[in-house]
């Protein structure tokens, strides 16, 4: 079908218009008044014969929003590869120095990251290679952070596998957990609680918890629980098969999800 240069031009327009892809060719600026009225018009008769085109043209720009976005969190993924597995700022477990490393992003009073917490214990104790880093992320409130605060203190006191109990204990306890029943568990779990209400407040501690809060600000991480597996973000309570999944990935072709 031929068209004439006015009405391809409307046409470029409406595509423009309708995939977001900015305003009407540059051309369309040596136009007449009575030209540019009747592109104006041709666009808005080819809507109102074909409004399918609208919804087709969304589709297609969510589609090309979501590629960016996932390009874009890859890129910072590739940019924080220190600052994911920072010592200051996480608790490693499983083999430290495993060939494939889980990052969890959590929130003690996030419901699906308790859900999580059985599938990460699995992963960790099924997984000699598998290495594992926690990182607080207490987005969920003022309770929340306090948690937090008292966890990272408590790095300095409860070591490897000590530590590890603490962690799964807090996760596993039921109801709101704010810091007097974080201080509890740590204390059942050996922890001199004096000295750490005192680490509680130090600067190390509140920086530890800033830095991750921005961390994942700039990866884009919008909820709990966020697992980081090689050049992927896997977000909410997905399940162990899911995951070892995306390792196994890692493992193969070096990516959370391998091509062909």
């Amino acid at each position: 079908m031929l068209f004439s240069p006015l009405r391809r031009l409307a046409l470029a327009g409406l595509a423009a218009a309708t995939l977001g892809l900015g305003a009407m060719p540059a051309k369309a600026e040596a136009l007449s008044p009575d030209q540019r009225k009747a592109v104006i018009e041709l666009v808005r008769e080819t809507l109102l014969k074909n409004p399918e085109l609208i919804q087709e043209a969304m589709v297609e720009l969510e589609r090309r929003n979501q590629v960016a976005q996932v390009e874009a969190q890859r890129n910072a993924l590739s940019a924080e590869k220190a600052s994911l597995v920072d010592p200051a700022t996480s608790v490693i477990a499983g083999n430290p120095q495993g060939d494939v490393t889980i990052v969890e992003f959590m929130d003690y009073n996030c419901g699906f990251c308790k859900r999580a917490m059985e599938d990460v214990r699995t992963l960790a104790k099924d997984d000699p290679k598998l290495k594992v880093v926690i990182k607080d992320f207490p987005i969920l409130g003022p309770d929340s952070v306090e948690a937090s605060r008292v966890a990272i203190a408590a790095k300095t006191q409860l070591q490897g596998q000590k530590y590890w109990d603490f962690h799964l204990k807090l996760m596993g306890t039921k109801g709101r957990i704010n810091g007097a029943k974080a201080l509890e568990i740590a204390k059942e779990a050996g922890a001199d609680i004096e000295r750490l209400k005192k680490e509680m407040e130090s600067p190390a501690t509140r920086a530890a918890i800033e830095q991750t809060v921005a961390l994942g600000d700039r990866l884009g991480l919008t909820g709990t629980p966020a697992f980081i597996i090689g050049d992927e973000v896997v977000f909410g309570a997905v399940g162990a098969p899911a995951l070892k999944q995306k390792i196994d990935s890692v493992r193969k072709c070096g990516k959370a999800t391998c091509s062909g």
